[in-house]
């Protein structure tokens, strides 16, 4: 058997401004966008080269859903964007604006530093250093 994670939902307050920052701040290529309904898209993007994974779209559609946006870890890190090259990334990502909240580390498992999306969600620029197996507890 095979199985790998597809979409992950984002919450967002508007589709075209998150399908600007996910596409010129990092890059990230529309998959599709399509109306479903008034006020309502299927809007998936994902990161240059990927075919099994990436982001959902989902406009917040009540004040308790619009209250997650930005926050749907806890203020954790929700998201991991795996990179070959972290140093070329890195540096694309922050000529382009994207907020890194600290600077570069090595850890055990690869090279990492958190930033953060147009909403305030916590990302891993992650470059693994056995690309392929997660890192071990």
């Amino acid at each position: 058997m095979k199985q790998s994670i597809g979409w992950v939902s984002v919450l967002v307050r508007d589709y075209d401004e998150a399908i600007a920052f996910y596409t010129r701040s990092l890059c990230f290529q529309v998959v599709e966008d399509r109306a479903m309904g008034p006020d309502r898209r299927w809007v998936t993007l994902a990161p240059p080269g990927s075919i099994e994974s990436g982001i959902l779209l989902a406009k917040a559609k009540n004040e308790a859903e619009a209250r997650s946006i930005g926050c749907q870890a806890g203020g954790r890190v929700f998201l991991f964007l795996h990179t070959d090259d972290f140093a070329r990334d890195h540096r694309a990502m922050t000529a382009r604006g994207v907020r890194f909240l600290e600077s570069a580390r090595e850890e055990s498992y690869g090279t990492v530093a958190v930033f953060e999306d147009l909403y305030g969600n916590k990302w891993d620029l992650l470059m693994l250093r056995n690309l392929g197996h997660p890192p071990s507890r």
